[in-house]
């Protein structure tokens, strides 16, 4: 058992893999230091930061005392996992080693852990480089299941291999939006079953439910903030606990303006402020050409109403630019059938 381990890592996503390897060097040293960097080739769909990195594994190692987390913004550093046409200069990892050592006080003895497979792991087998290096190497065992950099590549094909901590910055948010009685909440779970994904629903359905008694004739203009704040939680919640690369959302925060506007006369700046703040990855939009369905909540039915609705929704996208995907087949099974393309094609990299 050693005093004090070091890893160091991208971990960009973290992944199975990399947590096993944590464990694994976690069981050989008292207290295990893991030091995360920037990717040097972040991937261009995903907008990952060091504290989200940071953020993952601390989330991940939160009952695990004896594991550390730090951040560094070098790039250059003995990676616990490499490339494979990595080159050993010894003499700048032992200067960069020592100051991240002096920066963490790392204790003298404190170990390094790096791959079976780690380039260094080959040149530590050479006496003149053991004496050399700043710190004792020791090796974690392969995990042939997971590949880093493959996973890097392409989270979306790799997403069972993501640790669930990291999965809510890699699923892309898709809200499926439209007048009333176009479909919507049928739509959202139709694809929530097919993409075995998770979805939030539409608050302000649940709002008239919950605060006003089941009927709009009580909404006033104070409601539309508590309805965006929620609907930005719920929102939050399904992507936290995502099961897939996409999570459905039933509407949006443009859809809470409309409504507003059109009941009130005014914008909210609250909902406009969750318009692009909490900003949606793709919106599909439906044509308000089906036919109307009274359930007792919708009150804008007749042809006037549906299609001044409608332009609303075009109008506050356009003000917040926003370019939702539109659905205009009337027919149901098409409706559904387009979203799916839209959804493989924008989140699964399929081809149309």
């Amino acid at each position: 058992m050693y005093e004090s381990g070091l890893m160091i890592g991208h971990f960009e996503p973290l992944h199975l893999g990399q947590m096993r390897s944590i464990l694994d060097a976690a069981g050989q040293a008292k207290t295990l230091h893991i030091v995360i960097m920037a990717h040097p080739s972040p991937h261009p769909n995903f907008n990952i930061t060091l504290q989200d990195k940071a953020r993952w594994l601390q989330m991940a190692c939160a009952n695990l005392p004896f594991i550390h987390i730090h951040t560094t913004d070098e790039i250059e550093l003995p990676l616990h996992e490499s490339f494979a046409d990595v080159s050993i200069d010894v003499v700048a990892s032992n200067a960069k080693l020592q100051r991240l050592t002096e920066a963490l006080n790392l204790p003298a003895k404190t170990v390094l852990f790096i791959a079976e497979n780690h380039p260094l792991a080959d040149c530590v087998a050479q006496s003149d480089v053991k004496e050399q290096l700043l710190m004792q190497v020791i090796t974690t065992p392969l995990q042939p299941d997971f590949d880093s950099y493959a996973i890097a590549r392409d989270p979306v094909a790799h997403w069972s291999a993501i640790h669930p901590q990291a999965r809510a910055d890699y699923t892309k948010t898709v809200a499926i939006v439209g007048g009333e009685s176009s479909g919507k909440t049928t739509l959202v779970h139709k694809l929530a079953n097919y993409y075995g994904a998770s979805f939030a629903l539409e608050m302000g359905r649940i709002y008239v439910g919950t605060d006003l008694g089941g009927s709009e004739i009580g909404l006033q203009y104070s409601d539309y903030g508590p309805i965006a704040l929620h609907h930005a939680q719920a929102i939050r919640d399904a992507a936290s606990v995502a099961t897939a690369p996409v999570t459905i959302i039933d509407t949006d925060f443009v859809t809470t303006q409309a409504f507003c506007e059109e009941y009130e006369g005014r914008t909210h700046p609250f909902v406009a402020a969750c318009i692009d703040e909490f900003r949606l990855d793709h919106t599909i939009m439906l044509d308000n050409n089906t036919p109307w369905v009274a359930d007792g909540m919708r009150s804008l039915g007749d042809p006037d109403a549906r299609g001044r609705f409608e332009q609303r929704l075009v109008d506050i996208f356009a003000r917040h630019n926003i370019e939702p995907h539109v659905i205009d087949k009337p027919d149901y099974d098409a409706r559904y059938k387009q979203a799916l393309l839209l959804i493989d094609q924008f989140i699964y990299g399929k081809k149309p």
